[in-house]
This record gives C-alpha cells, sequence and structure tokens, in this order.
C-alpha cells in the first residue's frame, strides 16, 4: 500500500508549482485540464512522477487553517527526502524560506516549509536505516 496523490485546491497555479517544482525537480507535469466541480470552474493539474503526484485545482477562496491554533484541518504532510540541505537551498532560492527548523538528532534532519496556499509541509532525510533509530520519539 502507498500513497498515490493528495489533492488541493490552491489560489495561483503557476506560484504554486514553482513551490513544488523547486522542492521536487525530478517531477513532472503529468497532465492537465480544466472542469467545473461543484459549480465551479477551475483548471488541474498533476505534478509528479509515474507512482506518486501532486493534484493542483486553482481558483480557491478564503484562507487555509490557522497552523498556530489547534482548528480542525491538515496540519501539514511530509515528505522523506535523501539530502535535506539541497531542498531547503531550492526552495530558499526558488524564494521560500524555512517556516520552521526542526529537531533534529543524530538520526534525523527535518524542516517545514509553507507553501503558497498556506498548507505546511515538513521534508525530512533519516541518516539510519535502523527503525528503532529512524523512530526514536524521545
Amino acid at each position: 500500500m502507498h500513497l498515490e496523490h493528495i489533492n488541493m485546491v490552491v489560489r495561483d497555479l503557476p506560484e504554486t508549482l514553482k513551490f513544488y517544482q523547486a522542492a521536487f525537480p525530478h517531477w513532472k507535469v503529468r497532465g492537465h485540464g480544466e472542469q467545473v466541480w461543484n459549480g465551479f470552474h477551475r483548471t488541474w493539474l498533476h505534478f509528479g512522477d509515474d507512482y506518486h503526484y501532486l493534484t493542483f485545482n486553482d481558483n480557491g477562496t478564503g484562507e487555509n487553517r490557522d497552523l498556530s491554533t489547534n482548528q480542525l484541518g491538515l496540519c501539514h504532510f511530509a515528505y522523506a527526502v535523501n539530502e535535506i540541505n539541497a531542498v531547503v537551498k531550492r526552495l530558499e532560492v526558488a524564494g521560500f524560506a524555512v517556516a520552521k527548523a526542526g529537531q533534529n538528532t543524530e538520526f534525523r534532519k527535518n524542516s517545514y516549509f509553507i507553501d503558497p496556499n498556506g498548507f505546511e509541509i515538513e521534508f525530512v532525510q533519516y541518516l539510519s536505516d535502523l527503525p528503532k533509530e529512524r523512530n526514536n520519539y524521545v
């Protein structure tokens, strides 16, 4: 079993794509089109690889949840990466700053970013293949 895709409503498709292209330069636009969903016209785009992707749907309205509260909604989603320093550098060069540093340990490094739509994304690099070390919750 694996997660195939995450479907997100966004404000600005090009700015959203800029963020995720910086994070995942090896991904590509798999497909795109237009549709009416629940009476709203929108452009959609699938961005990813052959097995996993993110779906972006434009013309989102309102604000995402306040991440500093306990308000119902998505807190963040995370991607395990091979080299976190490279991801952080690509995102900073593209104009996106680290939102908060992770709790780096001997076996894990992580950083959090806020995408252009207010979604928090964690990037984590594991420095061990041993589950006991990787998943140390102390």
